[in-house]
């Protein structure tokens, strides 16, 4: 399946945001490379790239990349290659390769998907009860479901997205990022809007991002004024269905934290996600290809170093805390 990502449209979307963006392609194998900036220099990022037909035409793509990031003088490359079959080989395959596991993942490793291709009855036979029946019956309460392709409409999911965001679990992306998404995706039928109203008001909605076989549940936030109407949740029903009348094939709703983490803070809508049915897939995670070493370990040793510092400012001021607690005792 392919990934919005690593598209050409998508392309054109982090060149509206003023990045620089690098495209290229061979047999069997393509790339999205966005430049990145660190105090100590720049990298290249391919999200969830490069593609590639096999793990011979991988072998070509990060020859590619290595030699624009030399060209770039870019110290690393910084590749999430989930498109090349690499299986539970992934890490051996990336390592014998002389990648080295990134700090941290920057697209989810682990997401969860639905299968668009069985038919009607049976997708919504794999939701939760309560999902199935609430799509059903919502109706009866005043709720419609509206689906915009007009960027002018995104103001309606930027207003639920401010009220939401400040939340432990929850980062929005900044309005002009959505705005420039919509502004560049729609037009191409790359994002859709979808709008739940409550006799006419909207009360949630949801951005899509969309190939020829993918769905992406993008974006989504509601009014908690409403929040007893559980309207996302049919709302989510819509978009997945739309997508199937379109001849997409699969819906992915992105990252989900581990199921035997429920302490983790996307515990909760990951659950949300898993209640519509799916499966999970596992992909290699965020690795890195050191093109100029010296400066790729002087990053990383600086990175440990402000870690560092964090944890021990973080300790003292517990400890200064617990000072005052004391003093403050009668």
């Amino acid at each position: 399946m392919s990934t919005i990502l690593q598209t050409p449209v998508w392309a054109r979307f982090q060149r509206r945001l003023g990045k620089i963006v690098h495209e290229q392609s061979g047999p069997g194998w393509n790339f999205v490379a966005i430049e990145e900036k660190t105090p100590l220099g720049r990298y290249l990022y391919t999200p969830y790239g490069p593609v590639a037909a096999s793990e011979s035409a991988l072998v070509e793509a990060l020859a590619a990349l290595t030699a624009l990031a030399r060209a770039k003088k870019a110290a690393y490359v910084r590749v999430e290659p989930v498109s090349a079959g690499l299986g539970a080989d992934a890490a051996r395959v990336l390592s014998a390769r002389g990648l080295v596991r990134a700090p941290k993942d920057i697209q989810p490793h682990l997401s969860w998907k639905v299968d668009l291709t069985q038919d009607e009855a049976s997708l919504l036979k794999g939701m939760r009860s309560t999902s199935r029946n609430l799509f059903r019956n919502i109706h009866k309460k005043g709720v419609t479901f509206d689906i915009s392709t007009d960027p002018a409409d995104l103001p309606v999911l930027l207003g639920f997205l401010e009220k939401v965001a400040g939340r432990a679990e929850f980062t929005a992306q900044s309005n002009n990022y959505l705005t420039r998404a919509a502004e560049v995706l729609m037009p191409e039928g790359a994002a859709k809007l979808f709008i739940a109203r409550l006799d006419g008001e909207p009360i949630a909605a949801a951005l899509s991002y969309d190939t020829a076989d993918t769905r992406v549940y993008a974006h989504a936030a509601a009014d908690d004024a409403h929040r007893k109407l559980s309207a996302g949740i049919p709302l989510l029903v819509t978009m997945m269905l739309d997508a199937k009348a379109a001849g997409i094939a699969e819906f992915d709703m992105w990252g989900v934290s581990p199921e035997d983490e429920p302490e983790h803070p996307w515990a909760g809508f990951s659950r949300f996600k898993r209640s519509f049915g799916g499966f999970e897939v596992e992909y290699p995670g965020t690795w890195d290809l050191p093109v100029n070493t010296l400066m790729y370990n002087a990053y990383g040793a600086s990175r440990k170093a402000r870690t560092l510092l964090r944890g021990t400012l973080k300790t003292a001021r517990t400890a200064a805390a617990g000072v005052r607690g004391k003093l403050a005792r009668p």
